[in-house]
């Protein structure tokens, strides 16, 4: 994963507020918590599911 550093995030959040505006930041920043939260289940769900058929086996 290529280390982006803080003025590399700082610029990325200030491109984002010019182009999205700071009313719909928010809401754009609660969809990908969302998005995350529900990949990492659904990884963890595979995984679990994985480890559980080669239990059988």
């Amino acid at each position: 994963m290529p280390n982006i550093g803080f003025p590399g995030l700082i610029l990325i959040l200030l491109i984002a507020l010019i182009v999205f505006g700071p009313k719909k930041l928010p809401e754009i920043g609660r969809a990908f918590g969302e998005t995350l939260k529900e990949f990492k289940r659904s990884t963890k769900d595979l995984r679990d599911e994985i480890v559980e058929d080669k239990d059988k086996k």
